[in-house]
């Protein structure tokens, strides 16, 4: 099993970063490439919708607002892995700075992992680098 760590200091209170992470409804907002978010059962899954039309179905494994943490699976999606299980935080640095983590872990399929993990990292550092531009700007 692959794993894939990345994280982004953000000059905002972890509070305000976690309102917007812990909102699992909320990756249209600051992730490039979903065009939309729609939730279902109870808000326990979040069909997504990329800007290229594929879509990714997750569904929340475990919520925990007080150590501003989720964590999610995949259900369906079109990435070259199985087994996809990625946990967000937001660990707060001072009184304004925060720590944004995205972390997973997967089994490469038909790849290897360090071509899974290359495509993870754009990804994710991406979409860490637009939240952080996004808070900031607010």
């Amino acid at each position: 099993m692959a794993g894939f760590t990345r994280s982004i200091e953000i000059d905002r209170p972890a509070g305000a970063v976690w309102d917007l992470i812990g909102n699992f409804d909320s990756l249209p907002l600051w992730l490039d490439q979903i065009a939309t978010s729609v939730l279902e059962e109870d808000g326990q899954v979040r069909r997504l919708t990329t800007t290229s039309g594929a879509v990714i179905i997750e569904r929340l494994l475990h919520f925990d607002d007080a150590a501003q943490s989720l964590t999610y699976a995949h259900v369906e999606a079109p990435d070259p892995v199985r087994d996809y299980v990625a946990t967000m935080t937001v660990n707060a640095h001072g009184p304004d700075r925060a720590r944004a983590t995205w972390h997973s872990t997967f089994i490469p399929v038909g790849i290897s992992e360090e071509q899974a993990v290359a495509l993870f990292a754009t990804i994710y550092e991406g979409g860490l680098s637009a939240l952080k531009a996004r808070l900031e700007a607010a």
